[in-house]
């Protein structure tokens, strides 16, 4: 039977347990990929793109402290950027890497903009997906209604329809096994089988709090300046603004950038579109 990936355990800066899975081969000669997921999500979602990209070369994909197989933290207040920064350079240094490229969904974007300017010469390249140095408040608003909301435990078709109900219009094109994979993917399944939510609810509840004043993400962004960078963008995106999307090419003349139709916040990056863009700029910058 084949082993897809690896998974490992390691101690963050404050003893906390994290979780990361390691795909390919340690000694592949391709630049390693470090794979970064969105607010509430983890490393499953970058599974199939993993087991593609590790054909050629090591990718990591880490939960987040909260997420996934990773610990909860006691402390909620440690749900913040530089934390999670902090947490991605432990990681780095356990896994031995020096340089990685970066593929970032929303959150996991923005942390990998703030990496340009905490850690450049840790950055390769870096690939985003649907996030930028702004962040359209519609978006926000929308996430803020469900993220953090614990839903009650659920059966499959359950879970597929709850999703259904918050992003189709997204995924407008899906179908009913899309939704099941997508529910398997999102939920954690209990010992009884029914399906519950797969992160620490102090996770949303801190990172949706209204700020009058909003973090301008732009200096991380032209942090980037010297570093190869493709930004994806569902063409539907209530986050990644059309008008902001513009303005990353004028800030970034050699950025390299993909409108990906039909899909909303966000792309799976598996779509047949994604992967030729993932490998092309891997292959010229990996």
């Amino acid at each position: 039977m084949t082993v897809e990936y690896q998974a490992h355990r390691f101690r963050a800066q404050d003893d906390l347990e994290l979780y990361y899975r390691e795909y390919g081969d340690p000694l592949a000669p391709g630049t390693p990929v470090l794979c970064l997921a969105g607010l509430t999500r983890n490393a499953i979602d970058f599974h199939e793109l993993a087991l593609h990209l590790s054909r050629h070369r090591r990718v990591l994909c880490l939960d987040l402290r909260g997420r996934g197989q990773s610990a909860h933290d006691p402390n909620p207040a440690n749900y913040t950027p530089p934390t999670y920064l902090s947490d991605i350079g432990h990681l780095l240094t356990v896994a031995g890497c020096h340089k990685v490229i970066v593929i970032g969904t929303s959150l996991g974007g923005i942390l990998a903009m703030a990496l340009g300017a905490t850690r450049p010469t840790a950055l390769a390249g870096v690939i985003l997906n649907d996030i930028g140095p702004e962040v359209d408040p519609s978006g926000v608003e929308r996430i803020s209604g469900y993220a953090g909301k614990t839903p009650a435990a659920m059966d499959l078709e359950q879970a597929a329809e709850h999703l259904k109900q918050l992003f189709a219009p997204a995924y407008p094109d899906w179908e009913s096994e899309q939704w099941r994979e997508e529910a398997v993917r999102t939920f954690r399944k209990r010992d009884d089988g029914m399906l519950v939510q797969n992160y620490d609810p102090a996770v949303a509840q801190l990172a949706t709090e209204q700020d009058d004043s909003p973090v301008d993400f732009w200096p991380y962004f032209k942090s980037l300046a010297h570093v190869p960078v493709l930004a994806i963008r569902g063409g539907l995106s209530d986050i990644l603004s059309a008008e902001t999307f513009a303005q990353m090419a004028r800030e970034k003349p050699d950025l390299n950038q993909l409108t990906l139709p039909n899909r909303g916040h966000v792309p799976q990056l598996i779509e047949p579109a994604c992967i030729a863009a993932i490998d092309e700029f891997l292959e010229s910058h990996g």
